[in-house]
């Protein structure tokens, strides 16, 4: 009988239907580090969300055979000593098709509209005291005919895509940073950065990607582009994004993420009190259809690996 432990069900709100097999089931609201390796010690499968789980953790745990993570990045688990160990590691794919390119349309257009900016002026009585019918004091562009640079071309960039031409954007795809050679259907990475009106992240954060928008290129994006990113905080340097958001270096920026969450340590990125400036909550994924959606999924997982036929593996 499988024993299934979810070791930060706290942060993942949608109900769950139990799996169709015999099993025991154990919900921990949070795990800290230094208790992983005993709330796991006779499991068979782990769930999580945010937890960690490291090679020191594995390495302790003889009876694991499957970590289900409830997300689809999987930077939190040692995925090099679940190989060496034959853990099956599966994630979930998809589920915010829809959610997350609503979610970034949602902040391209609130900034490329300058709404957050227009609603100061009206809290300030500009408009109250205006001479005419009509109050422009801040720049209002259109979508259509903008040009649209994706990092990532997963189902999420592709999604973000569609609804990009879909406005009568101009779509682009980057590649890799530093890559030797550019496959079709893409461009070299720095020309997207260059000539990109808005550029969106969707790719994974790696040793590769961490890092990957700092001051230098944020220098080389064009004064009126937008940053948007809803994949991971760690993907850009977010005290140069500061600095160039207060300095004019581009024209705004809207984010779901940070580089660590919940932000208790303060962050750069939480001081700006700017008009240009959008943060949230890491909530772009969380519609209610997505959230079902991912909860069917992550069951379906574990159901899989259980009858011997795991699917969405990455380890």
């Amino acid at each position: 009988m499988h024993r299934i432990v979810f070791l930060d069900r706290a942060t993942f709100p949608p109900a769950l239907r139990p799996p169709a097999f015999e099993h025991e089931w154990f919900d921990f609201a949070q795990t800290p580090p230094d208790e992983v390796v005993e709330r796991l010690r006779d499991a068979s499968v782990a769930i999580t969300n945010k937890v960690r789980l490291e090679r020191g953790h594995i390495e302790g745990l003889p009876a694991l055979r499957m970590i289900a993570v409830c997300a689809t990045g999987t930077d939190n688990v040692a995925l090099d000593a679940c190989r060496e160990r034959g853990i099956v590691v599966s994630n979930i794919r998809g589920y915010a098709r829809h959610a997350v390119p609503e979610h970034v349309f949602a902040l391209i257009l609130a900034l490329r509209r300058n709404l957050l900016a227009y609603r100061e002026d009206l809290r300030r009585g500009l408009w109250q005291r205006a001479e005419h019918f009509c109050l422009f004091t801040h720049p209002n562009r259109d979508l259509h005919g903008g040009r649209l640079g994706i990092v990532g071309r997963g189902d999420l960039g592709k999604a973000v895509a569609a609804l990009g031409e879909a406005f009568g954007m101009r779509v682009r795809f980057a590649e890799h940073k530093n890559a030797s050679a550019i496959r079709p259907g893409y461009e070299r990475f720095e020309e997207v950065l260059e000539s990109s009106d808005v550029l969106t992240l969707h790719c994974p954060l790696t040793p590769e990607t961490g890092g990957m928008i700092g001051a230098p290129e944020l220098r080389r994006m064009p004064r009126h582009a937008l940053l948007i990113n809803t994949a991971r905080g760690g993907l850009v340097d977010e005290a140069a994004l500061a600095a160039a958001l207060v300095e004019g270096i581009i024209a705004g920026a809207g984010f779901d993420v940070l580089s660590r969450e919940p932000p208790r340590e303060g962050n750069p990125l939480l001081n700006l009190d700017l008009p240009n400036f959008i943060l949230t909550p890491h909530v772009a994924w969380g519609s209610d259809t997505a959230m079902k959606a991912m909860a069917d999924q992550l069951v379906d997982n574990i159901e899989a690996f259980a009858a011997g036929t795991p699917r969405n593996r990455v380890a």
